[in-house]
């Protein structure tokens, strides 16, 4: 059973204590200072325990006087209410009690049939067990959870058709803490949609989104869309748009990792054009051998490139793939040096000249490259380890 209170802690301190602290911080200020006589220290203070995973609606009432709201239901002692359910079962209650609970109750008292002193009112269709766990949750805030999970549905509509607030936070809570499931997400959809519960209709279509090949093949699926087929429409919407997203997500870190890969290849490019690598570099560096680490990820590749580049006898534009590939990384290693005189990267120079003779359009092409380049490197951090796809591998 839980019961919705929190216990009250009382924690003594001591006065005299603070009073003498205050008197001593008051005489070591001048004489002449006019300071006023602080307040009058209270004798307790009052704290309450923290329950973190209880809703927001706990009310600081003492556990013993929901205990004997709690019983006062479950006795009937002094009931004048008769509460009949749709299988001709039913409940003592006090209407004094559910006129206060409910406003929507207490029209239907005062409308209501008396028949041997007592008052005869009825809730349609909605079954016994629903209407005990409704009933005593008006009396005390308390149920059992079994009993709540079991009933949770029946109860978010009866919070909603009889003005609970309470006990419609405390429905909604529960299932969003967890009582969602495929099978039920579809019904508490609509029931969130009928009883004005926007943060829960929310989280259903968000879990609908998520798994929403699983969902659209169950039963609630099914009944659905016979019953309401706009919502079936809005839902797939959601879907089709979510996996969009998803798509584009997907798309735009693949370019990031291609221009990664190219920042990457301009810092190999110029390692080995200035300091020499494992087996190729300048001639006037002594190479280290092909058994060395190198910590450049896109060096042993373009390695591999150079070489075939310093070879190929098809180096015309449109000719060779790989030589057509080497141009570029020239052009762009060009594009993104900011020392060309100096530089020892063949043809930097020649493509800085060559760029004063550009169009606008393919200058601002480059221009829009160079930043993608340089802003897929600063997002990621200073520490990347990829082998570049850009470039030519063994």
């Amino acid at each position: 059973m839980s019961c919705k209170s929190y216990n009250t802690h009382i924690e003594e301190s001591n006065p005299a204590t603070v009073l003498t602290l205050l008197g001593d911080l008051a005489s070591s200020v001048s004489s002449n200072s006019n300071i006023p006589k602080p307040p009058q220290l209270p004798s307790k203070m009052y704290r309450r325990s923290k329950h973190p995973s209880r809703p927001p609606e706990c009310s600081f009432v003492l556990k013993e006087t929901k205990d004997i709201w709690d019983k006062l239901f479950k006795e009937g002692h002094g009931a004048d209410v008769f509460i009949i359910t749709d299988d001709q079962s039913y409940l003592l209650a006090h209407s004094s009690v559910l006129s206060a609970a409910s406003p929507v109750l207490h029209n239907i008292i005062q409308q209501s049939i008396v028949k041997d002193g007592m008052k005869h009112i009825k809730i349609p269709g909605v079954h016994y067990e629903s209407i005990y766990v409704f009933v005593r949750f008006l009396y005390s805030s308390c149920y059992e959870e079994q009993k709540m999970k079991k009933n949770v549905l029946h109860l978010l509509v009866l919070s909603h058709c009889y003005l609970v607030p309470s006990l419609k936070r405390v429905c909604i809570h529960l299932l969003e803490q967890g009582w969602l499931t495929q099978e039920n997400v579809i019904d508490v959809l609509q029931l969130a949609r009928s009883c004005d519960a926007p943060r829960l209709s929310f989280i259903c279509v968000r879990m609908v989104v998520k798994d929403f090949r699983t969902i659209s093949s169950t039963e609630g699926w099914k009944v659905m869309k016979h019953a309401n087929p706009a919502l079936e429409q809005e839902l797939i919407e959601s879907f089709v748009k979510a996996d969009s997203r998803k798509q584009e997500k997907l798309r735009k870190m693949e370019e990031k990792k291609v221009y990664l890969e190219l920042y990457e290849a301009m810092e190999a490019l110029l390692h080995i054009c200035q300091e020499g690598c494992r087996t190729i570099g300048p001639r006037d560096k002594v190479l280290k051998g092909s058994r060395v680490t190198c910590n450049y990820p896109a060096c042993k590749g373009l390695e591999a490139l150079v070489r075939h580049f310093s070879n190929c006898k098809t180096r015309v534009p449109g000719g060779c793939v790989h030589c057509k590939r080497m141009w570029q990384l020239f052009e762009l290693h060009s594009q993104m040096c900011s020392e060309p005189d100096s530089c020892k990267v063949p043809l930097c120079r020649h493509f800085k000249e060559k760029m004063q003779q550009q169009s606008q359009k393919d200058e601002a092409k480059w221009r829009l490259l160079v930043s993608k380049v340089v802003n897929a490197k600063n997002a990621l951090g200073p520490f990347s380890a990829r082998p570049s796809k850009f470039i030519m591998t063994n």
